[in-house]
């Protein structure tokens, strides 16, 4: 069944003038512009921000390529068979927000429904209600490891607001369950979502920080069985929040992708996101993404080891759910315990605040988000006060 996108992009038809436009660059003639506005173009551009301004909606191409050649290379480092990663199927953009703001623009109208993962950060939720898009939530099941339901997301697409689901929105690994999708999900959902014309939009952000994971994960990105967004940037990439450089790469169907893409190019066209400056320095960062990649995987390990030591020594009132993958995990706390009661307590008397389960709609009541981030004696030190914390308040 062939995706159905959204009536925000206007007419599907060319005008005479842009008809001609389109004709004359495939036929290789380079026409000049009355309207030319670009100041680049005229000798009137600062010494600050030397060069000619070029606008490519997706991204400068030298950029594009540049960066397909690193996602190439590190499907090889994964030990995933070879990509060759197409760099006319990647565009750039500030942030995978961006990214998800852009793909709503282009599937969803007014009133149309995203399902998304829950528990899951509230980023989705938000980011639909600024686009007047409903996000309509699946669960994540835990027995042992976190999974997804394929039957329950059928359910949904089978019920009342079925007709309205233009996106599944899945997170590989997911935060702050650390799951990834299973192969036997991973299958399940393709034929789930090219069957029904449902768009999947895969958030791959925390991918390549694997902690625990079992066997026989590997990404979206890239595959052709259904229509695909892959999600990822440089914030998680390079543990750099402030390197505000992401990307879509897109993949699927090809008459599905050449129709998704020739609407995509008139949102990116409007907004134009990405500054030259910063993609200037695209080599540099580039160049120093597996060093970053290994210096954070090291300390989320180290962090990981010392999370269950101090577990397994304390009073067995707080259990580690197994993490599989990123930078967050999720302590399991009393259930008889107040979330609310603990993070107050830890404020008023550890001088610490931290996000409970509540926060990403966990199942029931009881979680504590924990980052594996700090240096290990910070780490040591918030993993003490919260046992110190949970303590007091579950035996005194």
């Amino acid at each position: 069944m062939r995706v159905r996108f959204s009536n925000r992009i206007g007419s599907d038809e060319l005008n005479p003038i842009a008809l001609a436009e389109t004709r004359s660059r495939i036929a290789g003639k380079t026409l000049g512009k009355l309207n030319d506005s670009n100041p680049t173009m005229h000798g009137l551009a600062p010494t600050e921000v030397p060069g000619v301004y070029d606008a490519q909606p997706r991204g400068p191409l030298e950029s594009r390529e540049m960066l397909a050649r690193f996602l190439s290379t590190r499907s090889e480092d994964e030990g995933s068979p070879v990509r060759r990663v197409d760099p006319e199927h990647l565009y750039l953009l500030s942030s995978t927000s961006e990214a998800y703001s852009w793909l709503f623009k282009l599937l969803c109208d007014s009133g149309d429904v995203v399902l998304a993962p829950k528990p899951g950060y509230p980023l989705i939720e938000s980011i639909g209600r600024l686009e007047n898009v409903e996000t309509v939530e699946y669960q994540l099941s835990f027995d042992g490891s976190w999974f997804i339901t394929v039957s329950a997301i059928e359910a949904l697409l089978d019920g009342p607001c079925g007709d309205r689901v233009r996106a599944l929105v899945v997170i590989n690994p997911n935060n702050p369950t650390g799951s990834y999708v299973k192969p036997e999900e991973r299958q399940a959902l393709l034929r789930l979502c090219a069957s029904r014309g449902v768009a999947l939009i895969a958030d791959e952000v925390f991918f390549d920080y694997d902690l625990e994971p079992f066997s026989g994960n590997s990404r979206f990105a890239g595959e052709t069985g259904a229509l695909i967004f892959a999600l990822d940037g440089f914030s998680k990439l390079l543990a750099a929040p402030h390197a505000k450089v992401g990307w879509i790469e897109v993949s699927g169907p090809d008459d599905d992708v050449r129709e998704a893409q020739r609407r995509l190019d008139i949102i990116a066209d409007d907004y134009l996101p990405m500054s030259n400056i910063i993609l200037d320095t695209l080599p540099e960062l580039l160049d120093s993404a597996r060093g970053q990649l290994e210096k954070v995987r090291r300390r989320t390990h180290v962090n990981l080891r010392r999370l269950r030591e101090l577990l397994d020594d304390s009073s067995g009132l707080v259990s580690l759910l197994r993490p599989e993958g990123g930078w967050n995990v999720l302590v399991r706390l009393p259930s008889s315990m107040d979330e609310n009661e603990l993070v107050l307590y830890l404020i008023e008397h550890e001088g610490l605040t931290g996000q409970p389960g509540y926060f990403f709609d966990m199942p029931g009541n009881g979680y504590l988000a924990l980052s594996l981030l700090p240096e290990p004696p910070v780490f040591e030190r918030n993993v003490e006060s919260v046992l110190r914390a949970v303590e007091v308040l579950v035996l005194h």
